[in-house]
Order: C-alpha cells, then sequence, then structure tokens
C-alpha cells in the first residue's frame, strides 16, 4: 500500500453535489460501512487533522501492511506542539482524518507520456484491503474515520497546512 499524507486544516472529498466525507466528520452519529460514508456536518465546518490519499498494488505484500499503516499514520509527530516543534501526532490534538482511495498512487511513466496503472490492485483486491484499512485506522485513532467512496470520481478540496505532505510506502515501510 502507498499513501500520501497532508496536514490539513481541512479537507472535504464530494462526488457531485453530495458531500461523503471530510476531516470534521462527526463521532456522535450511527457510521454507515467505510466506504460510503456521508457527511452529516455542515461542509463549512471543517478541523485540522490529515488528509489520506490510499492506494494498493498488486500483488499485496504477504505481511499485514495495513495495520502497520494505520499505526503509523495516527501517531505520525506532524503537528506542532506549544515551542513550534512538530512533536504531536493527529491523536494528541484530536484531529481527524479523511481516507481518499486513489489508484493513481502505483501509475507507472517509465515508457512514453501516458501512465499505467498495472501496478494498481483491480477492484476485487483494493476495495477489501482500503476498507479493511479504513476500520484499522478507525480503531487507531479510538474513533470512525471519513471517507470518500472507492471508484467515485471525487472531487477533493483542502487547505494544505504548512505545508507538510509525506509519501508512506508499506513495502519499504517508510
Amino acid at each position: 500500500m502507498r499513501a500520501v499524507v497532508q496536514r490539513v486544516s481541512s479537507a472535504r472529498v464530494t462526488i457531485p453535489a453530495l458531500p461523503t466525507g471530510s476531516t470534521s466528520q462527526p463521532s456522535d452519529s450511527p457510521q454507515p460501512p467505510p466506504a460510503a460514508r456521508p457527511l452529516t456536518k455542515s461542509p463549512a465546518r471543517s478541523a485540522p487533522g490529515l488528509l489520506v490519499l490510499l492506494s494498493a498494488s498488486t500483488p499485496p505484500t504477504p505481511r499485514p501492511t495495513g495495520q502497520w499503516l494505520a499505526e503509523k499514520l495516527v501517531r505520525l509527530r506532524i503537528f506542532e506542539d506549544e515551542a513550534g516543534q512538530m512533536n504531536r501526532s493527529v491523536q494528541d490534538i484530536a484531529g481527524d482524518i479523511l481516507v481518499v482511495s486513489q489508484f493513481t498512487l502505483f501509475a507507472s511513466t517509465r515508457k512514453g507520456t501516458r501512465p499505467s496503472f498495472n501496478d494498481a490492485a483491480k477492484p476485487e483486491l483494493a476495495i477489501p484491503l482500503y476498507e479493511r484499512f479504513v476500520t484499522q485506522a478507525s480503531a487507531a485513532l479510538g474513533r470512525p474515520v471519513a471517507t470518500g467512496r472507492f471508484g467515485a470520481m471525487m472531487q477533493v478540496s483542502l487547505v494544505n497546512d504548512g505545508p507538510v505532505t509525506l509519501l508512506l510506502d508499506t513495502k519499504l515501510r517508510e
């Protein structure tokens, strides 16, 4: 799995005319399945947190990578403390996480000018991995994370804070 992690002041994903997730996901409302969790708060309300663009590769690694990635993500110390140092995690600041599937993270541009997506997992493999990661991230955070909708054409908007953007790769464990 590969994830682009962005520290955000706010983030939101919409499927045309249907808000589906944001970094201000309410924690007190009942939650539908991870791949279809709707936004129930006003899109104008947002909170600091992380926007995670997530992709699975084919074949997946035999190690349990989603759990490692979820725990790493929740504990990354990329938020500033009182001294202005990056010493606090999204969990420490009670921030939100928005996870959006993005198969293009495994694009290859080695040959020609048109990207190849052969290394990205097909939906029948990627959807269960994505949903399991969302469940693992929610458990690691201690509350539900917001999501986009797997396979949908989405519009992602964010206010990058810093900017702080990291690439995490489970194959490299970094």
